[in-house]
């Protein structure tokens, strides 16, 4: 069993010779090839450590990655990042990223939004600031293992459209308050300045 999925996974890594990668997809198994430049080794698999293309030395039972020289878009700390939460907890959110500045995103990232990094003031909860489906506008202020860790500590930064927790309808924004067109819900958000005329 072990041997047919070792074979699998070579014909897998074979097929990814010349494909282009992002950081963290993964390359190979340190049994069966021997990490290069562009790589890194964790926990016994080999993964991109750089945006380029992928390149397997069969002879010498090798892999790389070769910079790329095509403009992508990698979130990195100063990005200004746009996602939407998946997952809500009293003190942090997690965001899929899909934007960085105008540009789709190459590859999965995720960030994480901090309470303490919501806005300058006390804020309660971070159930007051975004929910689940909500689409984010942040700001990249750190980044470990690919995880991206955001503020929205600006007028600009924030919420840019939010869902009815109870419908699933978009919210309107009547002054300071977001309030379901469906069915009258009330709720409450952190919002960036231009909330509900965004371009996805």
């Amino acid at each position: 069993m072990v041997k047919l999925y070792k074979r699998r996974f070579h014909c897998m890594t074979q097929r990814r010779s010349g494909l282009f990668v992002t950081p963290g997809e993964k390359l190979g198994v340190i049994e069966e090839f021997t990490p290069g430049a562009g790589t890194y080794v964790k926990d016994g698999t080999i993964y991109a450590k750089i945006v380029g293309t992928a390149l397997l030395d069969m002879l010498n039972k090798k892999v790389y990655v070769y910079p790329s020289t095509r403009v992508t878009s990698v979130p990195r700390v100063g990005s200004t990042v746009m996602g939407q939460v998946t997952g809500v907890t009293s003190k942090t959110a997690i965001v899929r990223l899909f934007k960085v500045g105008r540009r789709k995103i190459s590859g999965f990232f995720t960030g994480v939004l901090h309470i303490s990094d919501v806005s300058r003031g006390y804020t309660e909860t971070m159930y007051e600031v975004c929910k689940p489906s909500d689409i984010l506008r942040g700001k990249v202020v750190s980044e470990l293992n690919r995880t991206y860790h955001l503020t929205t500590n600006d007028r600009r930064l924030g919420v840019v459209y939010a869902f009815c927790s109870q419908c699933g309808a978009m919210l309107e924004k009547q002054k300071q308050k977001l309030i379901c067109p469906r069915c009258g819900k009330t709720e409450k958000r952190k919002t960036a300045l231009d909330y509900g005329d965004v371009i996805l």
